[in-house]
């Protein structure tokens, strides 16, 4: 079984719009390099997991491809579905959602693949997929460790070191790609085709960055009344 003990992924639902309003943009080169790869174009059908509000719905549709949506928070999966009406979309689990075998060419998990049950989902996956499929799995990580420090960055930092009361989520961190990959292939049903990192930046206005912190502070007050 999954690592429940972490944060309740139903926290951003409750938030749906909050969370909308702060998360940002994926860079374009991420999109530009899955149409590289031969992974995402026209026709190409789509099966996303953890599709939040849409955050990565959105561009592929624009790509031309046929997408079906997987998100456990109704309200979330709202939103995806005013947006976007042509997305097929399933209110439920990653584990739990009932999928056709060999009906997709692609499957993506952005910023996501932390809450899921792996040993569940990856065969799941496999199955769904036609031979020759790809699996495409990505993360946002917030803040680069390499960047410069900066007065914003200090203060973010104390922020963030407030929630060390609050356990983590299960697996490996937001930046250490090579354990991800290996968690993600061990099973078998998966192997390695391609790996990068982008380094990229996104200016937010005050407004965006207290929208990106709303969920996390009201589910620790809410921890903290119990």
């Amino acid at each position: 079984m999954p690592d429940r003990t972490g944060p309740d992924p139903r926290h951003s639902n409750a938030h749906a719009a909050v969370y909308d309003r702060g998360r940002p943009p994926y860079p374009q080169v991420l999109w530009d390099r899955l149409g590289e790869l031969g992974v995402l174009s026209a026709g190409t059908r789509v099966v996303e997991l953890g599709a939040g509000s849409g955050q990565a719905t959105g561009p592929m549709v624009s790509a031309g491809a046929t997408v079906t949506a997987v998100e456990p928070g109704p309200a979330l999966a709202a939103l995806l579905q005013e947006r976007w009406p042509e997305v097929t979309v399933h209110v439920g689990t990653a584990e739990a959602v009932e999928l056709p075998d060999a009906a997709f060419d692609l499957a993506v998990v952005a910023t996501a693949v932390h809450w899921f049950d792996l040993p569940v989902v990856l065969p799941k996956l496999h199955r769904t997929l036609v031979l020759g499929g790809h699996l495409a799995v990505w993360r946002t990580a917030f803040g680069n460790p390499a960047a410069p420090v900066t007065a914003f960055r200090e203060r973010v930092s104390q922020i963030v070191a407030r929630r060390t009361q609050a356990p983590g989520r299960a697996g490996p961190g937001e930046t250490d790609t090579a354990s991800w990959v290996r968690r993600l292939t061990a099973s078998g049903h998966f192997v390695t085709a391609h790996v990068e990192e982008f380094a990229w930046t996104i200016e937010l206005t005050t407004a965006q960055v207290r929208d990106l912190f709303t969920p996390l502070i009201v589910m620790r007050r809410s921890a903290g009344a119990r």
